[in-house]
């Protein structure tokens, strides 16, 4: 367990706040109780299960599910009377039981629906059992509306048989009575009355000694009296014998159905505990929800390496009040131990120093916390905690003293497993001797191996810091310009502590600004506006950066708006090369239709024809032609010579022209889809829209020269 020194610092870095918020988030007293208990823990594997459950809870509500824990009653006391002899419960508290299991069963349920999404929350129900027979006990002895049944017994039954028989007597014989006085003018406004269990008529107190009857009692004036008329008294009489009859089996039943429960109280009270515990963690995840709580890795070795990491009840603070919450970023490990942080007052160490040991306390409770998932945060043996002034009255301790007691606690018990934070160490004594004491109280502790966080306005301790292996500087930065604190920690530079740039907004006068300067020691002021120089250069420098990233963030974009248009091309190009060579494909196969067609006809012609040679020639010219390209070039310029392409509808007779091979045949025969067109003496079906009709150019002549003499 991780033990913090000194315990009232729980309350001095506000934990009981945070107890308090969740308890608030519970419904149950079970979860509450665990709220106001919880424990910090050490051991790395516990703390990864709670932390595992509570995200598990967290992703099933921002799913919009939820797990039907609606089991709110604390029945703590029904559950250990199952364990005295002879104890019977009210039906009021045996219907809580079973609203126990009822509940268990749905939960059950719930899990078995949604297998293996949550299994660390499913976990907690690995060693459930249903122990189905506790409803089916429950069941046969009391109803839907909370009542014991007449069936619960057959003494019951017969008594409420008998006693129902018997009111609807009494009702009968009283109204006969009411009609009869009401007729003699002795009844009052009001008629009637229940007076000590008895059913009475309300007589005019004038008349009372005419009705004859019992006196069970009179008006507040006296005006009226109640009296139970002497015709009723032997039935009352009866009923109330047989309510007595009923209770008495009333709690024969109950101590019997008690005891027949008895047995499960083993399970009942883990179904208890297990309905506390869901509820404990719905609690851990709501607030979670509330404050941005996320689960950083948890580091093998004791670590703090946060990113973005809030102040809960800060964040929810401002939240509340639509104000700004600054995140703070820091990594403590091995190279990096010690973290010195200086700047001016109101300007954010103790908060950012409160942040860290709170969300280290959180952690180690099973609770999320605010920072960024890539944070990496260690487990620590010990939490040593120096915030705020000490001094006791009690024991007569100065602050200083006092101060002095927790740095002797430190050094002495501080190790490689210890998260220690001081607020303004060295304060509260001479500037010199206490900034001497600082500095070795950090040297001791950097030798121990320890992992903190210092806050100082010694300039000694600034210095130290930039020289010193393992301890670093961080500042909290300063607007100069508007005077006010920016809430930003910067790591690797000390900060300075304004302390004349205050004075000079509190409005002191100049005058005794300036004497102040020239009394402050030469070296020491030289050094803080040394750091104030550097801080507003990193001011500058940071702002300056800002821009810089803004305009390669929107580079960034520019260039991804090009990719993204360039795929866009590229896609573009690609899906015209594949439809061309789609095209190719198509001339392709259609050209190997048509020669597979072509080839049927040879086969055919084959068969008919008694000139073989001639079809082999065909064929061969057909299937098995050489330089392909050459040929149908040197065809179409033989055919372009001869032949003139008119066109027009085909009739038999005309020439025609292959469109592919250039070919000339000629039309021998017409059909509804096939054509006939001789080549030589072979006649092909052919598809005529591959053919046009051509005519024979005609041949110019040279006219010869007469050579006969007149």
């Amino acid at each position: 367990m991780l033990q913090v020194y000194p315990q009232q610092a729980i309350a001095t870095i506000e934990f009981d706040k945070i107890k308090s918020l969740l308890a608030a988030h519970c419904k149950t007293d079970a979860g509450k109780e665990r709220a106001a208990a919880i424990q910090w823990q050490s051991q790395r594997s516990l703390i990864e299960k709670n932390l595992l459950q509570t995200l598990d809870y967290k992703n099933i509500l921002a799913s919009g599910d939820y797990i039907p824990n609606d089991f709110t009653k604390n029945i703590k006391k029904e559950l250990k009377l199952l364990g005295i002899p002879n104890a019977a419960l009210s039906v009021e508290q045996l219907i809580a039981i079973w609203e126990l299991t009822l509940c268990i069963r749905s939960i059950l349920n719930w899990f078995e629906k949604n297998n293996g999404l949550f299994k660390h929350l499913a976990l907690l129900l690995e060693k459930v059992n249903f122990e189905k027979e506790i409803p089916t006990i429950l069941s046969e002895v009391i109803d839907p509306k909370g009542f014991i049944k007449d069936t619960a017994s057959k003494e019951l039954l017969q008594i409420r048989s008998q006693l129902a028989k018997q009111r609807n007597e009494l009702r009968k014989v009283f109204e006969t009575i009411i009609r009869k006085l009401n007729k003699q003018g002795y009844l009052a406004d009001i008629s009637e009355g229940f007076l000590n269990g008895r059913r009475t008529v309300a007589i005019f107190a004038e008349h009372k000694r005419i009705v004859k009857g019992i006196l069970h009692g009179e008006s507040d004036s006296g005006k009226i009296v109640f009296i139970e008329p002497e015709e009723t008294i032997e039935l009352n009489n009866i009923i109330n014998s047989y309510e007595r009859a009923e209770q008495r089996e009333l709690h024969k039943i109950l101590l019997e159905t008690t005891q027949a429960i008895a047995p499960y109280q083993v399970p009942l009270q883990f179904y208890f505990q297990v309905i506390g515990i869901l509820d404990f963690i719905r609690a851990k995840a709501l607030f979670a929800i509330d404050y941005n709580g996320l689960m950083p890795q948890l580091s093998q070795h004791p670590q703090v390496n946060v990113m973005n990491a809030y102040h809960p009840l800060l964040y929810l603070q401002n939240k509340a009040q639509q104000k700004p919450t600054y995140p703070i970023t820091l990594a403590l490990q091995k190279e990096q131990r010690i973290l010195i942080i200086s700047g001016p007052n109101a300007g954010g160490k103790t908060v950012t120093m409160k942040t860290v040991g709170l969300l280290q306390l959180m952690l180690q409770c099973g609770l999320l916390v605010p920072v960024d998932a890539r944070s990496e945060m260690g487990i620590f043996q010990q939490l040593m905690i120096h915030i705020g002034d000490t001094q006791s009255i009690e024991q007569e301790l100065s602050t200083y003293s006092a101060h002095l007691k927790d740095m002797k606690y430190f050094v002495d018990f501080a190790n490689g497993k210890t998260l220690f934070l001081i607020d303004e160490l060295g304060s509260g004594s001479d500037p010199n001797m206490g900034g001497a004491f600082a500095e070795a109280i950090i040297e001791n502790l950097a030798q121990r191996k320890s992992i903190g966080i210092v806050t100082t306005h010694y300039l000694n301790l600034k210095v130290m810091a930039g020289k010193t292996n393992g301890i670093v500087n961080g500042g909290m930065a300063f607007d100069e310009d508007k005077l006010a604190p920016l809430y930003q920690l910067v790591i690797g530079k000390p900060g300075s502590s304004y302390t004349f740039e205050i004075a000079k907004r509190s409005g002191l006068p100049d005058a005794i600004i300036e004497r102040a300067k020239q009394l402050t020691d030469r070296n020491h002021f030289k050094l803080d506006k040394l750091l104030h120089q550097t801080e507003l250069q990193n001011h500058k420098l940071s702002n300056n950066n800002k821009v810089l990233n803004e305009l390669i963030e929107k580079n960034k974009q520019l260039q991804l708006q090009y990719e993204t248009l360039a795929d866009k091309e590229k896609f573009k190009q690609q899906k015209e090369t594949i439809k061309l060579q789609n095209e190719i494909k198509k001339e392709e196969l259609d050209y190997l239709r048509d020669m597979e067609r072509k080839f049927k006809q040879i086969i055919q012609e084959w068969k008919r024809s008694a000139n073989k040679q001639e079809v082999i020639q065909s064929a061969e010219q057909l299937l098995f032609k050489k330089k392909q390209i050459q040929a149908n070039a040197s065809m179409a310029n033989k055919a372009d010579k001869r032949f003139q392409t008119v066109g027009g509808t085909p009739k038999i007779g005309d020439l025609m022209r292959n469109k592919i091979n250039h070919q000339i045949g000629t039309l021998s025969e017409i059909k509804d889809k096939k054509h006939l067109i001789k080549i030589g003496n072979l006649p092909f079906q052919v598809q005529i829209e591959e053919w046009v009709v051509v005519v024979p150019k005609e041949t110019k002549t040279v006219p010869k020269k007469n050579t006969k003499k007149n």
